[in-house]
């Protein structure tokens, strides 16, 4: 019995690591593993799988591409039934994130998100760092971008506008 419960963890982490690959449709550049919205994968005594997604803010039109992109990627790897649910507690948070994920926002020219630690000290530095120079001069042009997890910034050091991936 126990060695079965260690094949169906393998085969849980395999499959969460399939899910986790799919592309953000938003921000093609990031996995769903790196954007941390992807919480869970369970396999179903009926062999199929159940995976739980958390949006990054609460109506986002991209759960639905989200789960239809997982669907379509556990399918093709011989699972007859997914369900993809939206869990919204806990709230995704961009410390979910991965460091990987950030590095990619920063190389495709998106300032990501500033870390901070749950339940410490609050950043009392308002500057975003631009992804093209490096300056932390830099304005806000608009509080929403091509997203509305994004907000448009320029900086004012190279005279570059970018996205800068709001904290939540």
């Amino acid at each position: 019995m126990t060695g079965a419960v260690v094949e169906e963890t393998r085969l849980e982490q395999e499959l969460a690591a399939l899910a986790g690959s799919v592309p953000d449709p938003e921000l093609p550049v990031l996995t769903l593993a790196e954007l941390g919205v992807l919480r869970r994968v369970h396999m179903r005594e009926d062999g199929g799988v159940d995976v739980d997604l958390t949006p990054t803010y609460t109506g986002c039109p991209a759960i639905e591409a989200m789960s239809a992109d997982i669907e379509r990627v556990l399918t093709d790897h011989g699972i007859p039934r997914v369900t993809v649910r939206t869990v919204l507690s806990p709230a995704w948070s961009t410390d979910d994130i991965s460091a990987e994920g950030r590095r990619k926002l920063a190389e495709f020219g998106i300032a990501p998100p500033r870390p901070h630690a749950a339940g410490g000290p609050v950043p009392v530095s308002l500057s975003v760092r631009c992804p093209h120079c490096g300056s932390t001069d830099t304005e806000l042009l608009s509080r929403f971008s091509s997203t509305a997890c994004k907000a448009l910034r320029r900086c004012v050091a190279c005279r570059e506008p970018f996205d800068h991936f709001k904290e939540l």
